[in-house]
């Protein structure tokens, strides 16, 4: 399976907007005498001593070697202002007052691009090499990456892509790694009249180790030559691929980055940390508004604890039903034969806790008073309990058992839907130990850690559920629908098939750093990092990529090490799931699980699942689910402070200075700028038609006008009404990206009667959105409500047990076997109100 590219709009404006920055650069390609290894200057001297003229004619020859640099910039900076302030006002950005020079590294003009990670920002900036060579003939890139993880995907894109350009370009890129013990890499990319590209990682030349010197130093296999001096010849145009992760402004690698004599530099990040005449934006909110990344949803887990003495409970949801009253999938402790385990069973209303778990003393007086399938809720013992809610557990196995348990449910729901589009659906586990998922006997045999364990006991009985589920819905299907036109969704083969042909065993796989003797190892991380380096790790992840996503390949689920996540960037991982300790301290956390996930998904052949090729479906289809570690609240809201920081230049408010002086293109291309009196006018005809609240901002229903281009505009500025829309869309309303909750989700089945023309017909009528108002006796409500709450309201009383006992004379067995101290009493009380209230 081959991954296939096209032209996207946004990517073409990034690299537009890089271009038009040098407007009235001519173009010219730039030949130098590439200076030549000294060694076989003295060696040709010494072997031509005798004939002074053969000898000289010699060494000219080799001194003249033909090498390629970039020209010159030859407009000037003026100019250059120009450009980067007209590229500023059409993408509505802050304007420029003068040039940002950043300070303590001479590493020519900085433009920073922003791109939200999953929107092709590897692809936008190798299409701008090959943009800025057609134009200006400019043809020596060097991207420098802040890890091994990026380098190995940036070099992966490069592959990946280099068919589709050809086809655009009618010629290929030559890249290459930057390896020190490789200098005649330097040489090929100095003397090659191609668009010529070096990667390389910080660590090669800013470092204090051997191979970052090697660099610097003269090399006997080198001609005596320093590879630095050739590099910089070549006058370079550099891109900083995560400039926020390379170095600070004053950093040692920043200043290090003079010696390569860079034409100019490219910054490209989804969270720019320092921001240089900044030409182009694609933040989180364009990126989400504009679908062009995967929609969010998450699975909270919420660990609560009882206030009365409750056994231990976890809903999982629960399931509604035409012709069966509600039922909650509850997992609880059973007694049995064996001793105490934990069971799932669907419990109906009205269930005894203690009668259904053998009688376990926890669950006493423990009553499932209500199953209400439209709060979505249970009630035990006048506690509510929601979806993903865990009562009187602290263990940490068992939380992490539910995770996964909820990652393989997940999974299986998506991807029913999904394999009869062709779409193969994978999750992914981030792990912080190698040996929770796979370990070595004494004997050097291999064995499955205590996840992979969970996970194939997991798996197993969610197929086998889910199988038997499958199975009654096409029978209520075919019930219910003429058998001949049953749909392939409910068919007994295809993806039921699927689902039968691998055993749990092949259908996980891990990925990890590889030690000398082939075994998987945790991961060195460096001081001051949270990720790791590994070679070998990438080396498999970059490598089983395309792979992955055939349907061919078993593996759906794969774990890997949560210091490896840079490397994940499959556009159909659709479940991620950190089963490790929350990183407080992390002020990016969230943003970085969901970042793994973002990209949109792929067919079997290839083909990206976009707006453009399926329209409003898009967020249908592209759906993450995070299988979180917290409930849906914390994450949700921690995902939108986050998301929010990272929006700190977008506007607030549509106020009149927001609309003064903007600069609208309609459909001829024509422009106008805003005077103070359109401002005002524009302002207060949105406030006047609920575009804006009184506060300038955002007003709810003018978010979805906004979004589907559909503002109402004064008349004279009719004709660019759809610029304006554009223009508010930049508006930040405070909301960020809120992602939805997995568990407010319920699969309806529908059966035959709703097609039906008559149906349909009373849908219209009785599913508009209606608001009713009411009017209340408040003196009359409150009389009533005491009236009720006498009557009606009980509380059940509150007690606790107290146990004594004491140690006698014991033996070591006693102590071995828990024997040594013996209950001698025992006394239940009430307790008071003064004490809980």
């Amino acid at each position: 399976m081959k991954l296939q590219f096209k032209e996207q709009d946004f990517q073409v404006q990034a690299i537009d907007a890089v271009v038009r920055c040098f407007e009235g650069q001519k173009l010219k390609i730039n030949k130098f005498t590439l200076e030549r290894s000294k060694d076989i200057i003295r060696r040709t001297k010494e072997i031509a001593s005798n004939n002074a003229y053969q000898a000289s004619a010699f060494e000219s020859e080799i001194l003249e070697d033909i090498g390629y640099r970039n020209s010159a910039i030859q407009i000037t900076e003026s100019q250059i202002f120009e450009n980067i302030v007209g590229v500023q006002r059409e993408h509505y950005l802050i304007e420029n007052q003068k040039i940002d020079i950043v300070k303590g590294a001479d590493i020519g003009y900085n433009f920073t691009i922003e791109m939200e990670t999953g929107t092709g920002k590897t692809y936008t900036y190798i299409r701008t090499m090959y943009e800025l060579n057609k134009k200006y003939g400019w043809s020596k890139f060097i991207i420098i990456v802040p890890s091994i993880a990026i380098r190995e995907g940036v070099f992966k894109t490069f592959e990946l892509t280099q068919d589709h350009f050809q086809e655009i370009y009618g010629h290929k890129i030559s890249p290459f790694i930057y390896n020190s013990s490789r200098p005649q890499d330097i040489e090929t990319f100095a003397s090659d009249g191609r668009i010529s590209v070096m990667v390389i990682n910080t660590q090669a030349f800013a470092a204090k180790g051997a191979d970052a010197r090697r660099i610097h130093q003269e090399l006997d296999h080198f001609g005596s030559r320093r590879p630095i001096d050739i590099i910089a010849q070549t006058k370079p145009v550099i891109i900083i691929d995560e400039p926020q992760s390379v170095g600070k402004e004053g950093s040692v690698t920043l200043k290090s980055m003079e010696d390569f004599h860079p034409l100019f530099t490219l910054r490209y990040s989804a969270t720019h940390l320092e921001e240089y005449n900044k030409i182009f934006r694609l933040d989180a909110l364009d990126a989400y508004n504009k679908k062009l990344v995967k929609k969010i949803q998450v699975k909270g887990i919420n660990l609560k604890g009882s206030s009365g003495t409750t056994g231990y409970l976890y809903l999982e949801y629960i399931s509604l039903s035409a012709s069966k009253p509600p039922m909650a999938m509850l997992e609880y402790e059973e007694r049995s034969g064996s001793g105490v385990k934990r069971v799932r069973r669907p419990i109906p209303q009205g269930t005894d806790l203690y009668e259904i778990s053998g009688g376990l003393p926890a669950y006493k007086n423990c009553l499932v008073t209500e199953v209400n399938g439209y709060h979505n809720k249970i009630v035990v013992n006048g506690q509510d309990i929601y979806p993903g809610d865990m009562i009187n557990d602290k263990d940490e196995l068992a939380f992490r058992r539910i995770q996964i348990r909820e990652t393989i449910l997940s999974h299986l729901q998506k991807e029913k839907v999904l394999y009869e589009r062709g779409i193969k659906v994978l999750s992914l586990f981030f792990i912080d130990s190698v040996e929770k998922y796979r370990k070595y006997n004494e004997m050097g045999e291999e064995e499955l850690g205590e996840y992979a364990q969970i996970f194939e006991e997991e798996y197993k009985n969610a197929i086998n559920q889910f199988i038997d589920l499958f199975r009654q819905d096409y029978t209520d299907y075919v019930v219910e629908t003429d058998v001949n036109k049953t749909s392939k969704v409910y068919a007994p083969g295809s993806y039921l098939d699927y689902l039968k042909r691998d055993d749990a065993d092949r259908v996980h796989n891990g990925y990890f750093s590889i030690d000398k003797k082939g075994k998987p190892v945790d991961p060195t991380i460096k001081r001051g990092s949270e990720d790791s380096d590994d070679v070998s790790a990438y080396d498999l992840i970059m490598k089983d990529k395309e792979r992955l996503l055939s349907f061919e390949e078993p593996t759906r689920f794969i774990f890997s090490h949560s210091a490896l996540k840079e490397g994940w960037d499959n556009p159909n991982v659709f479940q991620i799931c950190a089963l490790k300790n929350v990183d407080s301290g992390s002020q990016t956390r969230r943003r970085q699980e969901v970042g793994r996930g973002m990209r949109l998904c792929v067919d079997k052949n290839g083909i990206r699942q976009d707006f453009e090729l399926v329209g409003e479906q898009v967020h249908d289809i592209n759906v993450l689910t995070v299988i979180a570690s917290e409930s849906y609240e914390e994450f949700a809201k921690g995902l939108q402070n986050e998301i929010a920081k990272s929006l700190k230049d977008r506007p607030v408010k549509a106020d009149t200075k927001f609309f003064l002086g903007k600069v609208l293109t309609n459909e001829m291309g024509e422009t106008l700028r805003l005077t103070d009196e359109d401002a005002k006018k524009l302002n207060k005809f949105l406030y006047k038609h609920d575009i804006l609240d009184e506060d300038d901002k955002i007003a709810p229903e003018g978010k979805e006008q906004i979004e589907k281009n559909e503002v109402p505009v004064p008349e004279h500025l009719a004709a660019y009404a759809s610029a304006i829309s554009q223009l508010l869309q930049t508006v930040y309303n405070g909301e960020g990206i809120k992602p939805n909750d997995d568990r407010d989700t319920v699969p309806l089945t529908v059966n035959k009667n709703f097609a039906k023309k008559e149906f349909q017909e009373l849908w219209k009528k009785i599913s508009m959105k209606t608001v009713y108002e009411v009017k209340f006796d408040t003196d009359r409500l409150i009389e009533d409500s005491v009236i009720r709450m006498d009557a009606d309201l009980h509380i059940s009383e509150r007690k606790y047990e107290i146990k004594t006992g004491e140690m006698r004379e014991v033996s070591k067995e006693d102590l071995k076997e828990g024997k040594a101290i013996n209950i001698t009493k025992t006394d239940s009380k009430k307790l008071s109100s003064d004490l809980y209230t």
